[in-house]
């Protein structure tokens, strides 16, 4: 039977000229109108390009055709405005590709408190286990975490070319100001210096060659996400939120501004979702569903829910993050399915 999901399905195989991810996962698809086999989408490009509409046009209606039940298959493609080229132009403006690093994605959230830094630890971790090679990026200047989730507490070494070489640890590089700064010394900057420490934490570290660089960012929607925005190309965001109204209120305002600097979401992952008592009652402490409620209403992936496990505390306080420590373990499968579904997205 012909629907909008089986339509949807099928502009997936459409790739966006020069990349390997789809037209779906670029949010790209505006609206799907389906009238008695006949259908009509209507696609919305962030780029001027006359070549490429006519190459988008082209395969997502030869894709459409091949749709049992289909009648006749429309694409209408609708280009920027000049406002909105504008501000793409902005945006991009110094952009540089990290050498070696292929991909780019930022782990963010709109509240502190929802465990993004634990869900960026293991998904480093699991992702580096599914083969991948693998950098994690501590942005939070203010709070770093990474060093003692990742169970790393030396300092970088410095090339003779003044390059800092990451600390690594379960085959993960890494990078944090918590390996700068001496204890439990504050750093009390303005966000000019912020600014200016993301920038050599992407360029003045010598990452080799990597599959993902993943970057665990601050809560918020401040100085360091609009830094890594504007300083390097994103291959897209990750949104980690709890269940309850509270969070996804705040986890909205992560996701528009990450759509107004052109950054593809790729998915949100829902954290805490339930506990479950030694004699198998769940608990929904803070709710449940609201993770995959709003992935469906913005229409992104829903990449997974991770229940809450005291495993994986005790792996992020020892230094030992769960999907290390026991990746054969129901918590760490958590987190490895959500980084199986971010390496289909990513292709």
């Amino acid at each position: 039977m012909l629907t909008k999901e089986s339509i949807t399905e099928a502009l997936k195989t459409v790739k966006y000229p020069g990349y390997s991810r789809d037209i779906v996962s670029f949010g790209l698809i505006k609206n799907v109108a389906l009238h008695e086999g006949d259908v009509v989408v209507s696609l919305q490009l962030s780029t001027p390009s006359n070549d490429v509409a006519a190459q988008l046009k082209r395969e997502a209606e030869l894709a459409l055709q091949n749709l049992p039940g289909i009648k006749t298959a429309k694409v209408d493609v609708m280009m920027p405005s000049a406002q909105q080229v504008a501000a793409a132009t902005n945006t991009m403006a110094g952009q540089a590709k990290v050498p070696g690093v292929k991909r780019i994605v930022a782990i963010a959230s709109g509240k502190g408190g929802v465990g993004k830094s634990t869900v960026s630890v293991n998904l480093a971790c699991a992702l580096q286990q599914l083969g991948a090679k693998v950098g994690l990026l501590d942005c939070d200047i203010y709070g770093p975490s990474i060093p003692l989730m990742m169970g790393v507490h030396e300092k970088p070494q410095v090339t003779d070319d003044e390059r800092l070489i990451p600390p690594q640890n379960y085959g993960v590089k890494l990078m944090s100001m918590g390996f700068l700064v001496e204890g439990d010394q504050p750093v009390i900057w303005r966000g000019p210096m912020i600014v200016k420490t993301i920038q050599q934490f992407l360029f003045v570290v010598d990452w080799g060659d990597l599959d993902y660089l993943l970057v665990d960012l601050p809560p918020g929607t401040g100085d360091a996400q609009l830094t890594l925005c504007q300083t390097v190309p994103l291959d897209g965001g990750v949104i980690v939120t709890t269940p309850q109204e509270a969070s996804l209120g705040v986890v909205r305002k992560g996701v528009a501004m990450f759509e107004k600097v052109n950054v593809p979401i790729l998915g949100i992952v829902e954290n805490m979702s339930y506990f479950t008592t030694p004699n198998g009652e769940r608990v929904e402490i803070f709710g449940h569903g609201g993770g995959r409620y709003e992935a469906a209403r913005k229409e992104v992936n829903f990449l997974g829910e991770v229940p809450i496990f005291t495993e994986i505390r005790i792996g992020g306080d020892e230094g030992r993050p769960i999907t290390v420590k026991d990746p054969k373990s129901a918590p760490a499968q958590c987190f490895m399915k959500v980084a199986e579904e971010l390496r289909k997205i990513l292709g």
